[in-house]
């Protein structure tokens, strides 16, 4: 199941994507819904960010080859940051370069969409309390990121969490290949078979430390292969069960 959120006729609202077609939904995937009789052409709306999250809990050094990117000792726990729900970006929007930074960062991740309220639950239960996966792309001044040696104002511009194109509900997140394409160009390529702590472990672990809301998200870190953008560029994060996210730089 693939559920979008869409702009038609001024009218935003949830539906299911049924091959090139949509059809709204009443309600939410959250709180609960039925399928409306109205349907749509996929290519006669606007998709939106597929959720509004309260937050994005961002994972760190997640992935081996990207922890020897880096230089990174492999972490003991997760290292988690937070992006604010104002950096969001709908699918095709643009991302802009902040004027203060001089290296801007594409980093493609696999995101995990919270399905309900979700405090201090074992591992196990994990999986009851999420909706599904899509795409996210945890856009990163690094020169800030590393002149500040911390990581809020390097991750947490406007645009800088292009979210989309749609949540898949069915697919398991253990194998999935991910790329990022840059203008056309293959720049990231790895599996989520690699990620150092599996997408339960990090549910678990995060709602330790702080609640989880239906629609937050998850992004489990990217893998190597990260580089800067130019205004006139284009990036895409490619998710094989899920499907591609593109945003143009400017």
């Amino acid at each position: 199941m693939k559920f979008v959120r869409f702009q038609y006729n001024d009218k935003i609202t949830y539906g299911l994507l049924e091959n090139e077609t949509v059809r709204s939904i009443e309600g939410d995937p959250f709180s609960g819904y039925k399928p409306a009789d109205k349907a749509v052409s996929l290519k006669s709306v606007r998709l939106l960010a597929p959720c509004e999250p309260s937050k994005i809990v961002a994972v760190g050094v997640n992935y081996l080859d990207h922890a020897a990117e880096f230089k990174k000792e492999l972490p003991k726990e997760p290292l988690l940051f937070l992006k604010p729900s104002t950096a969001v970006l709908d699918p095709q929007e643009p991302i802009r370069l902040p004027s203060r930074s001089r290296r801007v960062d594409y980093e493609a991740e696999l995101a995990v969409v919270i399905k309900k309220r979700t405090a201090k639950i074992a591992l196990e239960e994990a999986p009851a309390f999420i909706l599904g996966y899509t795409c996210i792309n945890d856009v990163t001044a690094r020169d800030l990121q590393k002149e500040d040696g911390q990581w809020t104002r390097a991750k947490g511009f406007d645009t800088f969490a292009p979210l989309g194109p749609w949540i898949v509900t069915d697919i398991s997140p253990d194998n999935l290949k991910i790329e990022s394409y840059l203008n056309g160009e293959r720049r990231q390529s790895a599996s989520t078979a690699q990620l150092i702590f599996k997408v339960p472990a990090l549910v678990s672990f995060i709602s330790q430390v702080m609640t989880l809301l239906p629609g937050d998200v998850i992004a489990t870190g990217t893998p190597a292969g990260v580089g800067p953008m130019k205004s006139g560029d284009t990036i895409k994060v490619v998710i094989d069960g899920i499907g591609r996210l593109t945003n143009p730089v400017q």
